[in-house]
């Protein structure tokens, strides 16, 4: 009977969005959905998350987040003026040395008339990805998908220092600690912070012009879960074409 009934669903004819009425969609934008199709004079649709395009590409990632919590950052860029207290409060949090990093604040030049330049910043961190190519690429387990958490993290005492997750990072975000002999990231303050109960991370505290917002993707009330899930909003992540699907996400208001 289903074989029959899915057969039946292929061949019906797509009659195109604008037969739906603007309460329906409304409906749907509120959920996070947009619709891509209506058939059968509108009684079936066919919608799709808006999450998919941006957090990840396989169907059972949509709605169904990995982890619990699924810790997420969303960067507001146009608020970002590069007062550096991000990083600064980063390296006192983190015991970060001068010569490390575990976020940083990239600058762009934008002609906006003759002569003139505008100037654009962009903090990045590790992305945390939800596939990691650091993790595929360590020989010794020492970076590793936080099971409770998604947050990729370091065991520094199984780091052998080789390298070979800083060279497999598509987001040069890992460098090496001279004092530690191992590879350094961020970890979302989870060793300083998290597992300590102090929420959020430093960056996202020390940020004056509220550019770092930090939270649990997985839950519908946090910020970070309603800037994601914004129709209206363009929401972007760094290198999608790597495939390492980000759990940082970029915007602007």
């Amino acid at each position: 009977m289903f074989k029959g009934f899915a057969e039946w669903l292929k061949n019906l004819k797509n009659e195109g969005v604008e037969h739906i009425s603007v309460e329906e969609r409304r409906a749907f934008l509120k959920l996070g959905l947009v619709i891509t199709g209506v058939y059968a004079g509108g009684t079936l649709l066919s919608v799709v998350s808006r999450v998919r395009e941006v957090y990840a590409d396989i169907p059972e990632y949509v709605g169904h987040y990995p982890y619990k919590p699924h810790y997420s950052m969303v960067l507001r860029t146009d608020r970002c003026i590069d007062c550096e207290r991000c990083m600064e409060a980063c390296r006192k949090t983190n015991h970060v040395p001068p010569y490390g990093w575990r976020t940083r604040i990239l600058e762009q030049h934008f002609p906006k008339g003759p002569g003139e330049w505008e100037r654009r910043f962009m903090p990045i961190l590790c992305n945390h990805c939800n596939e990691p190519p650091c993790v595929r690429a360590c020989p010794t387990k020492a970076t590793f998908k936080d099971p409770k958490t998604g947050i990729v993290r370091m065991n520094i005492k199984k780091c052998i220092g080789c390298k070979t997750c800083m060279a497999a990072c598509p987001y040069d975000m890992r460098y090496f600690n001279e004092e530690k002999r191992a590879i350094d990231k961020c970890d979302f303050c989870w060793e300083s912070r998290l597992s300590e109960g102090e929420f959020p991370t430093a960056c996202a505290k020390a940020c004056p012009a509220g550019v770092r917002i930090f939270g649990d993707l997985s839950d519908p009330e946090s910020q970070v879960y309603q800037l994601v899930h914004d129709p209206q909003r363009a929401i972007w992540v760094l290198r999608p074409s790597m495939g390492a699907r980000p759990n940082v996400f970029y915007t602007i208001n």
